[in-house]
């Protein structure tokens, strides 16, 4: 039997590897930056989503217990209400007294039916309120990233500020490396959050990893923005790097 290519899921230990790089890259480019800070608790983060999209997988014993000693219990139920209705019903009853009991045992066999639905979807909703909790984190954290880049405004470049606007020390090359942390950081992020998706295909649970996923995407392209308008502003008064010698630079 083939086995799977370990190209066809993701692996958390390459993502919290990447992460670490990341933070490692942001740490020695820019000392003592926020967005370091928040790389490592993002890399926290990261540790703690592979154990916990593991522990999602894993089958709750316990509440299948549960589950099976409910559903056999009214399953019982069932058995000995419908032996009661039909057990009582004689033949020189009338038709109307046989109807109501039929509408009877039917009425408890589609609340007991209703019952035993809930009872059988408790670990699955248990595991799609985990994951949706870790989900929401994850959502929180990347509105802390465009945070970040929101106020790196490549006008300032250009000379375009106001006497209220914020003092930015970074040089059109830094403010590139700054952005494009950003973006890096947001694709990452997006990918723990795709690792829930992974383990737990749970509808609800997968279109929210879609809409991180979407999220990430548009603040990802503004930031991209940002870093076509510092390019474009090369050859004026500006000493911004050419786009072929800036990636070459160690980052």
């Amino acid at each position: 039997m083939a086995t799977p290519s370990r190209f066809r899921t993701l692996d958390p230990a390459r993502i919290t590897a990447s992460l670490d790089q990341l933070a490692r890259r942001i740490e020695e480019r820019f000392p003592g930056a926020g967005l370091a800070n928040v790389c490592r608790d993002i890399l926290a983060l990261a540790k703690e989503t592979a154990s916990a999209a593991q522990e999602i997988n894993r089958p709750h014993f316990f509440l299948r217990f549960i589950i099976w000693l409910a559903t056999t219990a009214g399953v019982a139920l069932l058995i000995v209400v419908a032996q009661l209705i039909f057990g009582s019903t004689k033949a020189n009853d009338d038709l109307f007294g046989t109807l109501q009991g039929i509408d009877s045992g039917f009425n408890i066999v589609v609340l007991m039916g209703a019952t035993l639905y809930f009872v059988s979807s408790l670990e699955s909703r248990w595991k799609q309120r985990k994951a949706l909790a870790a989900l929401h984190e994850f959502r929180s954290i990347i509105h802390v990233i465009d945070m970040h880049q929101l106020t790196k405004d490549p006008s300032m470049l250009a000379g375009v500020h106001t006497s209220s606007s914020p003092n930015r020390s970074l040089s059109p090359f830094e403010l590139v490396r700054y952005l494009d942390y950003c973006s890096e950081m947001l694709s990452l992020t997006a990918k723990l959050a795709a690792l829930y998706a992974e383990k737990l295909s749970d509808p609800v649970v997968v279109d929210a990893v879609g809409d991180l996923e979407r999220l990430t995407s548009d603040l990802s392209g503004k930031i991209w923005q940002k870093i076509t308008i510092v390019q474009s502003l090369e050859g004026r008064d500006i000493p911004l790097p050419s786009v072929a010698k800036l990636y070459p630079q160690p980052s």
